[in-house]
Order: C-alpha cells, then structure tokens, then sequence
C-alpha cells in the first residue's frame, strides 16, 4: 500500500438491495480508483456468494468482515444502537474508530446511522449538531452543498451558523473553491422575511469570515444563486424529498409524450442523443451519497434503493472527502469563526 492509498469500510447489508447492490458497485470502484482498498461488511457467506464469479482482477484490494446482525431501515435507532452491537453498520463504523478504515458507506437507516456515527466516532470539537449535507444541481455551478436534510428537524440559530461553517469547508474540499458563497434558505429575499431563527443565523452568518451573501429562495438553489444553502433538517428534507418527485415527474411526462403516437416515437428517437444528455444532469445517481458532517470521521450516507453506479458515487464522495481531510477543515474553519468572534 502506498501513502496515497485509501481503505473504506461498506455496510454491506444496508440498503433496500445489500450485497446484490453492494458488491458490484464496490468492484466498479476498485476499478476506477487503483489506491483503493475496500472493506465489504456484512455476513461473510452471502458476500462470499455473490462474489464468487466476479472480476479477479481486484480481489487483492476488496476484503470481507464478517457482521452476524443487519439493521433494517424501519427500525428505531435507539434499539440498533443498543441492542445490534455486530451489526454491519457498527462493524462498518467501527473501523473507521479504530483507524482500520478512513470512512464509511452505508445506505442503510439514516437514523441509525447517525446515532451509531455520533456514538462511536463523536463530534468535532465546538459542533454540537450533526448535520447532512448533499450535492444538488443548478444551472450557474453545476451543484450547490445543501444542508442540514434530515439530522435536525429543529435548529437554533447557532446550529444553523455551525452548518453553513461544515458546508463551506465541504464546499472548499469538494469544489477546490476558497471563497464559496453561503445562502440561508428562506421564504424570501428580503431581510424581514423568515422565522427569528433565520433571521438571528442571518446576523451571526454577518457577522462572520464566511462568504455569506443573504437569503435565498427555493428556486435559488437550481438557479444557482449559492454555492452553500443552509435550512434546518425538515425544511431541508421535504426540499430534497420534493426535488426527487418532481425530477421523477419530468423524466415520466417526457416518456409518456414520446409514446403517444407513432410520430412522437420517432421524435424520441431523433432527440434521444439531447435526451441522455438531459437525463444525466438530473439523474439522482449522480449526486448520490450524503456527508455526515460535524462527526470526527468520515461517514457517507447512499440512498436505500441505490443502484451498484449510484453507491459507486457515494464510494466517490467518500474517497474525495478522506483525500482532502474534511473533518480537519471543518476543525480549522470553526477555530476561525471563533477567532473572529
């Protein structure tokens, strides 16, 4: 192994599809990324099973740690943390503790996750709230960091000041971006609107060394107005939540109005080139795999029912976040804030 090589631990089981999933994403990273190591989790004979067969090509760098427990994606977090201690996300998450692997990836029960992530791996110091953060598209940038999206479904205003710090620190490792811009989602542009804890994230946000340039609106995140959007979890998730439907709704009308007659078939066919190029700048698969940001390590959330080239992306993410040290960044930029203050 070199200095430059990178080991991921993955859960394995979690998901709606496990291994099925799991495994071919896992051997389609390795064969993107030759440094890499990966650490399937999980229990060793259905792993065992689904690989037998598969590309030899990079088996010296993909290694199995057997988990005899599985968290289901409708069980609380509370009995998964307590009571399934060889669960593979434990297991998975585990290893990032003890230093055998740099981060996580699981698309298991997000809130599962998250409790076992801030149990085992703790908080960055000076955060108090975790909070999820993904890539969603516009038109100006090619994506904005959007956080939090679920980990809070109430936030204070010194909670939402802590995710604009994570974001823009994502937002300058992911992006090679020094100065990226932050924008508090809001009802409104104008400094009267939103709820006080809006307003009072408004003042700190400032008040601040962050590139804060005021509200933004719902229509700002695709039009590219920031390239940090920070809200407090339940905004955040009915946003993401809403954002998939309507990508869904567009992709099915467009089908349907090529299937009405033998002319708009032909139509299709003739745009299928503008098509593909369409559907892959809002294909969900593309911006796959969620940061937990605020927890000392690095833990990348894949969506339950990722397909094998969208958990290969969240494998992306993770692998972006280990090389440029996020959690660091995180540190270092808090440290900064406080200094300012």
């Amino acid at each position: 192994m070199t200095n430059n090589s990178i080991t991921i631990a993955l859960d394995a089981m979690g998901g709606d599809f496990g291994p099925p999933v799991i495994v071919p994403a896992a051997i389609k990273a390795l064969e993107q990324h030759p440094s890499l190591t990966l650490i399937l989790v999980g229990n060793e004979k259905e792993l065992a099973k689904v690989l037998k067969g598969r590309s030899r090509s990079v088996s010296t760098r993909l290694q199995i740690q057997h988990a005899s427990e599985v968290v289901h994606s409708d069980e609380p977090p509370s009995q998964a943390l307590r009571g399934k201690k060889d669960s593979s996300m434990r297991v998975a998450i585990n290893m990032v503790k003890d230093g055998r692997a740099q981060a996580c990836v699981s698309a298991g029960n997000t809130g599962a996750l998250m409790a076992t992530a801030r149990f085992v791996l703790k908080m960055l110091p000076g955060v108090d709230r975790p909070a999820i953060c993904t890539m969603l598209p516009n038109m100006k940038n090619g994506h904005a960091h959007v956080l939090d999206l679920g980990a809070n479904v109430d936030s204070s205003a010194e909670a939402l000041f802590e995710f604009a710090v994570m974001g823009a620190a994502l937002a300058t490792a992911v992006d090679s971006n020094e100065r990226p811009t932050v924008g508090l989602l809001n009802i409104g542009e104008e400094e009267i609107k939103g709820n006080e804890q809006v307003k009072q994230a408004a003042a700190l946000l400032a008040n601040s060394n962050l590139n804060y340039i005021g509200y933004v609106e719902g229509d700002g995140i695709y039009m590219g107005d920031a390239d940090v959007v920070v809200c407090d979890g339940f905004v955040g998730n009915v946003m993401l939540k809403t954002t998939e439907g309507v990508a869904k709704m567009i992709r099915y009308y467009i089908q349907q109005e090529f299937k009405r007659n033998p002319l708009t078939m032909l139509s299709g066919l003739m745009a299928l080139p503008v098509l593909k190029a369409f559907r892959k700048r809002i294909d969900p698969r593309e911006y796959n795999g969620a940061s937990f940001l605020g927890i000392q390590g690095i833990v990348i959330k894949s969506h339950g029912s990722a397909d094998a080239y969208s958990f290969a992306t969240a494998i992306s993410e993770a692998i972006i976040e280990v090389r440029k040290n996020v959690p660091a960044l995180i540190t270092r930029e808090l440290e900064n804030q406080l200094v300012k203050g």
